[in-house]
């Protein structure tokens, strides 16, 4: 390697072509020629003394010196991202950007509302939404608040419980009328299940607590989607049964509850790193969130 340190830029494009998969596609996400970002690839390379790519018929895979330094390089996209959030919000008023993190559904179904209401209180605050059902890395600063189901265990975030979101089993009137009314375990036997392509240590977990829930495997399954808000949707069109909020059913006069033995409760944090304790937007989002989010959890017990 020489002495030089490669520049962001480089870094970034070899970012995009990771993710991507070619030059091509990765220079129509940063705006550049492909040209320009075969350059920059070749220097990084060059710069680094390694290669990061090695050709297929899939198009460009990372060679494995090339998968460890993308991890590397996405901590540095996101404290640089961080330092952007950090400057939009350094001027004594209120402004700037928080960017928040939390699941399909809570970021698809409950928090518009609570938003729309922080945006008529805050105008001047951004908020940046990530939908991921896979939790981002808090102590990384690839977020600056999370909504979590699982109490975090490092000691530089703080953590507030929200309380337990309760779940259960629904189905459209239309279904129901059109098949019957599951009332026990056993007589989800037989009826079109919505439910996740993939097995998941939480589904896994549900098994294990709840009698009868062995019909809830991957084989049992008539709609199969690890997409919580596709779930959800397949729900409100009449599909089958399958797992929903109680707060989101009962907004909605279409969805009955099912099998009631079937009940699960997921408990909510609201997360933060302690270093933003006292950045005034961030901490303004965070309690502004919990009030919220407190009152859904209300809604649905």
């Amino acid at each position: 390697m020489g002495n030089d340190e490669p520049a962001w830029d480089l870094y970034r494009s070899f970012l995009a072509v990771a993710g991507e998969g070619s030059l091509s596609a990765a220079a129509r996400t940063l705006g550049m020629t492909q040209p320009s970002l075969g350059r920059h690839v070749r220097q990084l390379e060059t710069m680094l003394g390694v290669a990061l790519f090695t050709r297929s018929p899939q198009g460009l895979v990372l060679t494995d010196v090339g998968a460890e330094l993308a991890e590397h390089a996405r901590g540095m996209a996101a404290a640089s991202a961080a330092l952007r959030r950090a400057a939009s919000g350094s001027r004594q008023e209120v402004r700037g950007v928080v960017r928040i993190t939390c699941s399909e559904v809570i970021g698809g179904e409950v928090l518009p509302a609570i938003l729309a209401d922080l945006r008529r209180q805050q105008p001047g605050i951004v908020v940046e939404l990530s939908l991921s059902d896979v939790a981002e890395d808090l102590l990384r600063k690839d977020a600056d608040i999370a909504v979590r189901m699982l109490r975090p265990s490092q000691a530089a975030l703080v953590a507030r419980r929200v309380g337990a979101i309760g779940i259960g089993l629904y189905a459209h009137r239309r279904y129901l009328k059109a098949h019957g009314t599951p009332r026990e375990m056993a007589d989800l036997h037989g009826h079109a299940l919505i439910g996740f392509d993939r097995e998941t240590p939480a589904l896994r977990a549900m098994r294990a607590r709840l009698p009868g829930a062995e019909v809830f495997t991957r084989s049992h399954f008539a709609l199969r989607t690890d997409s919580t808000l596709a779930q959800l949707a397949a729900l409100r069109a009449g599909y089958g049964v399958g797992a929903c909020q109680h707060a989101l059913a009962r907004r909605e006069r279409s969805l009955l509850r099912v099998v009631p033995a079937f009940a699960l409760d997921l408990d909510t944090w609201l997360v933060m790193h302690e270093d933003l304790r006292t950045n005034r937007r961030v901490r303004l989002v965070y309690d502004h969130l919990f009030e919220a989010l407190t009152a859904y959890v209300a809604e649905g017990a």
